[in-house]
């Protein structure tokens, strides 16, 4: 007997949530159904919903949640705990993409445990999230992370604008900031989302330390992660390609969250 398909609803018509949709109707279309797209933004929902195949149904949030049998969450920091929080409510399993509008707020994690909701947050556009889960399970000690972008790929952070930092006026290699993954996800909620995932993989926001780093020469966003612990000592580096519409996201967390949505709807899954 043929299984049934995943329902989706996707909430996020931007960059990300528009590449999840056609993937929906293409490679996952074999095991997943997309049943409707939703957005803060009705003209954009409308336009996406125009480049799908057949009626994909532009909803609200409360009945894209209701009709979903998994919400994927594609729009914002500032949003993506509410639409955690709603899915706990309704009973929804649900994939976060704006992970930093989590941390802090860690606690809706055990209430979706709590309640039998599954929540998926994809390793987005860094390698090692798989051996700092194994690591942890032997101790860890220190997790850092060191992000290389181009200027326009931080452009418009708070962090920046609040200290006064010029991104026209850097010349060579500069750190913009250094200091741990809590106050990075403060400071650039639209460009380390990656610190927020290894937050959550490892030791928590308050020990995991960033480091920013930006100049003119770069041409593409570059992730170094060190960990170590009881089991020893972990580097890697992933060397990323821009997405074509957004510089300030990776074409690899747009593959990271489809090869999640592949696994969430398969039996089989490898790796950690």
């Amino acid at each position: 007997m043929k299984n049934a398909k995943l329902k989706v609803g996707i909430i996020g018509c931007g960059t990300i949530g528009g590449a999840i949709a056609k993937a929906c109707q293409g490679t996952l279309a074999g095991n997943i159904e997309l049943i409707g797209i939703c957005d803060i933004d009705k003209e954009k929902a409308s336009l996406l919903a125009k480049t799908l195949k057949g009626k994909v149904s532009v909803l609200g949030m409360s009945e894209l949640i209701k009709k979903s049998g998994l919400v994927v969450e594609a729009a914002s920091a500032s949003v993506s705990a509410k639409v955690l929080s709603s899915c706990i409510a309704a009973k929804k399993n649900c994939l976060i993409m704006s992970v930093g509008g989590i941390i802090g707020k860690e606690k809706l994690l055990t209430g979706a445990a709590a309640v039998g909701v599954q929540v998926y947050i994809p390793s987005g556009a860094i390698s090692g999230i798989d051996g700092l889960k194994s690591a942890m399970a032997g101790g860890v000690t220190s997790v850092t992370l060191t992000t290389r972008k181009p200027p326009k790929g931080l452009a418009g952070a708070p962090y920046l604008k609040e200290n006064n930092i010029d991104l026209s006026k850097i010349s060579g290699e500069t750190v913009v900031f250094e200091g741990s993954a809590e106050d990075a996800v403060k400071g650039f909620p639209q460009n380390v989302n990656v610190s927020a995932v290894l937050s959550l993989a490892g030791i928590g926001a308050k020990k995991t330390r960033v480091r920013i780093v930006t100049s003119p020469d770069y041409i593409g966003n570059v992730h170094e992660i060190e960990v170590t612990g009881a089991s020893g000592r972990i580097t890697t580096r992933t060397e990323n390609v821009p997405s074509a519409t957004n510089p300030k996201t990776s074409a690899l967390a747009i593959l990271s969250a489809i090869a999640t949505l592949k696994s969430a709807a398969s039996s089989v899954r490898i790796g950690t």
